[in-house]
């Protein structure tokens, strides 16, 4: 499930939706102020510490004559204020596509730098962390992206990719072990074979999802104890190799190490993609526009 190239397509497309709703065709302040035959190189820095994620594409759609060559690789530790982009070419270009470009990119890297701090706070147990599709409409595979370049893992990247029984479908198809038939049945008629992750929130549910075979079980918003208790109920099976176990539900930075200690193999975050603070970064011309060659 997880994400590890650089979505280049989808950050083109996401890149163009952003420019055509800043208008970047009629840029007035720009073209008014900095003379159309200019060139300029410029940095993009850091003003605080983090973790790389994302490439300013967004020039290529302004000028693709842009020259961009990233200072460090995604996955980078970045110390405050180190160069994260090198830029080049149209003093024009370079202006108007700033705005969007760091907004892309302090996105990228807040998500990166957040799920470095949940990945490194659970070091030295079993548990990887992953995010969820609580993600920002249109910038799907590029929130995922960076989760990965956090050092975190991608649960399902959209509602093909696997089966997810959540609360409303286990009411809707009559109980957790209903649910779970109806997708085997659903399976067998259609011949696709996907994983499934089954959702429940009392120790009671899941241990009828054990029962019913389930080989990948969300425990949502359990207390630890609740939690520790379904570990157990999974030890005792001669088929607990087989099985996962994830936690999810309002997870913190705070309370993440304690989950972890449980024995569970995933803790997916919401917050990741939904709460994760932008990087703060900045871009400036680095020298003074100087005529462009004819």
């Amino acid at each position: 499930m997880t994400t590890t190239e650089f979505p280049s397509a989808a950050a083109r497309a996401a890149a163009a939706a952003a420019l055509a709703e800043d208008a970047s065709g009629k840029d007035i302040t720009t073209v008014w102020s900095v003379p159309e035959e200019l060139v300029a190189t410029a940095e993009i820095r850091t003003r605080q510490s983090g973790i790389a994620a994302g490439l300013p594409v967004v020039f290529a759609q302004v000028d693709p004559e842009v020259k961009v060559e990233p200072a460090v690789a995604d996955g980078a530790r970045l110390a405050d204020g180190q160069v994260l982009v090198h830029l080049s070419g149209s003093a024009r270009s370079l202006i108007t596509g700033e705005r969007t470009a760091l907004n892309f990119l302090q996105r990228m890297c807040g998500i990166a730098t957040l799920t470095d701090r949940y990945v490194q706070a659970v070091a030295g147990t079993r548990a990887r962390i992953l995010d969820t599709r609580k993600t920002a409409p249109g910038l799907r595979a590029l929130d995922k992206y960076a989760v990965t370049a956090g050092g975190g893992h991608n649960h399902r990247l959209d509602l093909a990719a696997m089966v997810l029984l959540k609360e409303n479908h286990i009411a809707a198809a009559g109980g957790v072990t209903s649910a779970i038939e109806a997708v085997r049945r659903g399976m067998a008629r259609t011949g696709q074979t996907v994983e499934s992750d089954v959702e429940v929130q009392t120790v009671t549910q899941a241990a009828e999802a054990l029962d019913a075979g389930a080989r990948w079980i969300m425990l949502d918003n359990m207390p630890v104890a609740d939690i520790e208790q379904v570990v157990k109920f999974r030890a005792g099976r001669a088929d607990a190799s087989r099985i996962l176990l994830e936690a999810s539900g309002t997870i913190r930075l705070d309370t993440v190490l304690a989950i972890a200690g449980t024995g569970v193999d995933l803790i997916s975050v919401g917050a990741l993609t939904h709460s994760a603070p932008a990087l703060d970064l900045t871009m400036l011309l680095t020298t003074g526009p100087v005529p462009c060659p004819r």
